[in-house]
């Protein structure tokens, strides 16, 4: 019962490992080691020691571990040899705790795994010690078949999280590059079912050198936008759809042609119902420290544009979502901002969001921009910060969520400006 559950309470191998080693020395030999499968011809190893706290740890090679009588075969997973086969004699120094002295009996068993073994469990128990009868070998075999089956369920754990991470990585928020005259600040979060990747996204892709030395006038465009559906499964077409962006800011730098040619791209698609709407905007710099922000809008809803002054415009143009027709009219829209003032791109999932003091209260367009006039005069990443905390707190225990995105873009403050000449922070 005790080994059951301290084998399984974790899912990190060398824990798993250290835990084998340390019941094997407390409770069925004077020296116990644990040897890992080898990678590269080296195989590293835990010794725990009955009386002592702590474990050793450290590597072998593959001679070394040949040097053991019957290691090398229970590391390539043959079955284990009665310990009165085994000749203890023959045990090398290095596997014993100094000062051990002379081994009396030694018994090497496999560490059964999922499909390949999981390692080896090599027990010594001194001269004139009791030897390894054959109930104890049995409880030995039961006991090396529990500790298998957990480090290779970590190992596969390990596995499966090292791969999830390398998968997931191009699906979640980059970080956002920075902007002559503009600051910007982003906040994505998936649905409770989804995990940490799900259908919203948001980027920013800058012109590279070629595109701009062909077409200087090339701006950098920032999007936001909504897969239709939930979890992995939006995820992995947001980050086809992100990709598709990159590849076609290499051709053509207008928000509008630019959604004209993902559409087509979506409807070329083999995955089931590819929607998408999205925002889609070319950032310009314009005279007296304003920023103009071009915009393309198919099916998604309009950014709110938040003024110095505390007043919140809304933009009431929405398009043609993407990947449903043939020919979409998405919807034109130039934003002027001074500076101070912040364009906020924006999903459903935000507005749509069921909870409030009922539970069953939806968020809605109008709360936002109550929400978003109280954060007047704040720098862009708080205000963003504060969006998301207000979403965050009306959902509260709601189990129906959708994924939710911000970004926002704001002019740089005129107080924030380096004049011409000076140096310091922008």
């Amino acid at each position: 019962m005790e080994a059951g559950r301290r084998l399984s309470a974790s899912l990190n191998t060398r824990r798993c490992a250290r835990t084998t080693a340390e019941l094997a020395a407390a409770f069925l030999a004077d020296v116990a080691m644990v040897v890992l499968p080898p990678t590269r011809r080296r195989a590293g190893w835990l010794r725990g020691t009955a009386g002592r706290t702590g474990l050793e740890e450290g590597e072998i090679d593959l001679a070394a571990a040949a040097e053991v009588p019957g290691l090398a075969e229970a590391l390539a997973g043959f079955p284990p040899v009665p310990s009165r086969w085994l000749d203890s004699a023959q045990t090398p120094a290095w596997l014993l705790p100094g000062g051990f002295g002379p081994v009396g009996h030694l018994l090497v068993t496999p560490l059964p795994g999922n499909g390949v073994p999981a390692g080896a469990l090599v027990l010594a128990r001194r001269e004139g010690s009791a030897p390894f009868d054959d109930k104890t070998e049995t409880l030995v075999r039961v006991f090396a078949a529990r500790a298998g089956a957990a480090i290779s369920a970590a190992v596969l754990y390990q596995e499966q999280s090292a791969t999830n991470a390398i998968l997931t990585g191009d699906l979640l928020p980059p970080p956002l590059p920075e902007l002559e005259g503009v600051r910007m600040a982003g906040a994505l979060r998936a649905s409770q079912q989804a995990g940490l990747i799900g259908g919203d996204f948001y980027d920013v892709y800058l012109p590279d050198a070629d595109a701009l030395r062909d077409e200087p006038g090339r701006r950098p465009l920032v999007t936001l936008g909504d897969v239709c559906g939930k979890g992995a499964r939006a995820a992995v077409l947001a980050g086809q759809v992100r990709h598709s962006l990159r590849t076609l800011l290499l051709l053509e730098g207008r928000p509008e042609r630019i959604v004209g040619l993902l559409n087509r791209s979506l409807l070329a698609s083999p995955a089931k119902s590819p929607f998408v709407t999205m925002v889609l905007g070319a950032v310009h710099s314009a005279a007296g420290g304003h920023t103009r922000l071009e915009l393309a809008i198919a099916g998604h809803p309009a950014p709110l544009v938040l003024r110095g002054d505390g007043t919140v415009e809304e933009i009431t143009e929405r398009g043609s979502l993407l990947g449903a027709l043939r020919s979409i009219v998405p919807a034109l829209v130039t934003v002027d901002l001074a500076p101070g003032d912040v364009c906020l791109f924006y999903s459903d999932g935000i507005t749509e969001a069921f909870g409030g003091p009922t539970g069953r209260e939806m968020y809605g367009t109008a709360r936002l921009k109550a929400d978003l006039a109280t954060c007047a005069g704040m720098p862009v990443t708080a205000l963003v910060e504060r969006l998301e905390q207000l979403s965050t707190g009306w959902l509260a225990e709601s189990a129906e969520q959708d994924d939710r995105a911000l970004l926002a873009v704001q002019a740089v403050p005129s107080e924030a400006r380096v004049p011409a000449g000076r140096g310091g922070e922008r």
